[in-house]
């Protein structure tokens, strides 16, 4: 079979011309600038991409920390609430003092982070305390958490106050107190539990914040409580000026921002938390020189492979455009060539799945059609219609007014069917001789009659003349078969039934629609 060459067309000539070279010059050349600005965009979304892990990664430690210290207080406030229980029902007599001495001391062993515990009366006076012997003279009557509970009657929540040097043992300490009242309601004091800045310190020292990372807990005023890497002089310091507790603090108790620190200057990604229950905010901080460093070094390194690269692809570019020039003619050969054999291709390939009379898809494409379709319908549960026809008196049709005649009707009959396809899965086809089939997906029974019914009364509007009808003209019998196809269906679960239908119909008199269901299928099975 000789395989007729189709014209090569002009703008394909032109490419092929040698004048086209100097464009496939530039074309090397924008490929390698292409390659350079693509790199570029990776290497920018890959630092973003660093940038957004970085942010979850503090906004995480964030979160942990503030769940650790809510842990902690709630655990020192029970203590403290345990104390004021005993001292304001037992009294402060000595012997209730010495018993509640014993209690204080078990606590604090009990709980690391329990600096100490102390009771003092409404003038300051220490009453009693953890560490034993209460120096002469003690009076904590100076102290800001002594003079908030003496000057707030109403605030019976824990007090968190700034931190302090302990009088007991020269340590930094933060306060966590309580009001003591009297029968009347008075005040009658202060229970105070000291948390050590230590125990957080250490707490903080266990997580990897890189080289220039920061943690820190502080009041909602902006004093900091602890700060990791410790410095004593930023203990008590305030950051009430910083961007946190100016401005993003008030809007949202969790957030993030990357901006400069009020203390050293450094530029830093922070994630901070206010703590529930408690006027404190975590806040932690990863360096931006340390979140790109690997950034930095992964740049460098792709920038280097990225120019060795790029003068590969402008070597072998140009040598290529060399070899272009020389293959020039065996080219414009080959590629006709495959022109041909590819339209040849498509016309086998629509031969093969087409019905050459009446254009319409062939039962070797319907089968694969059905195949697909139920596999689909099984998986999302939708229903599938299958509308099957048959040519009425046809043979008669054909021994009247000859075979000729009677394959113009059949086109005929495959345009009206035709019609039927509203949708691009909708398949009509010809099932074989004068009977057709219409595939509708996702389709209930009256969707699939309704489309039946349209198809019949087409045809019979077309009015074709036939001698041998009883009513003397060309008409349609169908049968309407609708199925919610489950996982292993085959197509003749859903062509069997549509078949009985259509024999139903004919059975009743032709020209007329029938759906499937047990009246249909009891007398004929």
């Amino acid at each position: 079979m000789t395989v007729k060459r189709k014209a090569v067309p002009v703008w394909r000539r032109w490419l092929l011309e040698p004048a086209v070279l100097p464009l496939a010059r530039v074309f090397v050349v924008l490929v390698c600038l292409a390659l350079l600005a693509t790199d570029a965009w990776l290497i920018w979304k890959a630092r973003g991409v660093q940038l957004r892990e970085a942010q979850v990664e503090t906004s995480n430690l964030a979160s942990a920390l503030a769940r650790q210290a809510a842990d902690t207080l709630k655990k020192a406030d029970t203590v403290l609430l345990d104390l004021v229980e005993r001292l304001q029902v037992d009294g402060t007599a000595e012997p209730q003092l010495q018993r509640l001495n014993g209690l204080m001391r078990q606590h604090v062993y009990e709980q690391a982070e329990l600096h100490g515990l102390f009771a003092y009366d409404r003038d300051g006076n220490w009453l009693v305390t953890s560490f034993g012997a209460i120096p002469p003279g003690a009076n904590n009557a100076d102290r800001e958490y002594f003079i908030f509970h003496r000057e707030h009657p109403d605030d019976h929540d824990p007090h968190v106050g700034p931190p302090i040097r302990s009088r007991t043992t020269n340590e930094w300490v933060i306060p966590l107190s309580r009001r003591l009242e009297d029968a009347q309601g008075n005040f009658a004091g202060v229970a105070l539990a000291t948390l050590s800045i230590g125990y957080f310190q250490q707490f903080y020292g266990t997580f990897d914040i890189r080289d220039h990372g920061t943690i820190s807990l502080a009041l909602n005023d902006g004093t900091v409580l602890v700060r990791n890497p410790f410095l004593e002089s930023t203990i008590g310091s305030n950051i009430s000026n910083g961007r946190i507790f100016k401005s993003l603090l008030p809007q949202r108790p969790v957030g993030s921002a990357m901006h400069a620190s009020i203390l050293d200057g450094v530029e830093r990604l922070f994630s901070y938390r206010q703590i529930q229950g408690y006027p404190l905010v975590v806040i932690a901080g990863l360096a931006k020189e340390d979140i790109l460093a690997d950034w930095h070094a992964d740049t460098a390194r792709q920038l280097m492979v990225l120019g060795v690269l790029v003068s590969l692809i402008w070597l072998l570019g140009f040598y290529l455009i060399r070899l272009i020039k020389r293959g020039q003619t065996a080219e414009v050969e080959l590629r006709a060539t495959r022109d041909a054999l590819r339209s040849f291709n498509l016309r086998l390939e629509k031969q093969a799945l087409e019905d050459e009379l009446t254009h319409l898809a062939n039962r070797r494409r319907l089968m694969r059609a059905l195949e697909d379709e139920i596999a689909r319908a099984a998986r999302y549960q939708r229903p599938l219609a299958l509308v099957l026809f048959d040519v009425d008196y046809f043979k008669q049709y054909n021994d009247i007014y000859g075979h000729s005649a009677g394959d113009e009707c059949l086109r005929a009959v495959a345009k009206a069917i035709r019609g039927g396809q509203k949708r691009p899965a909708d398949l009509a086809a010809r099932y074989g001789g004068e009977e057709f089939c219409l595939l509708l997906p996702e389709t209930d029974a009256q969707g699939a009659l309704q489309v039946a019914e349209q198809v019949r009364a087409t045809v019979e509007a077309q009015a074709i003349v036939h001698a041998g009808c009883p009513w003397l003209r060309v008409s349609l019998s169908a049968g309407v078969h609708v199925l919610l196809p489950q996982p292993g269906d085959r197509p003749q679960q859903l062509v069997q039934p549509a078949d009985q239908a259509l024999y139903a119909a004919k059975a009743a008199g032709r020209d007329r629609v029938l759906l499937y269901d047990e009246s249909v299928a009891q007398p004929i099975g």
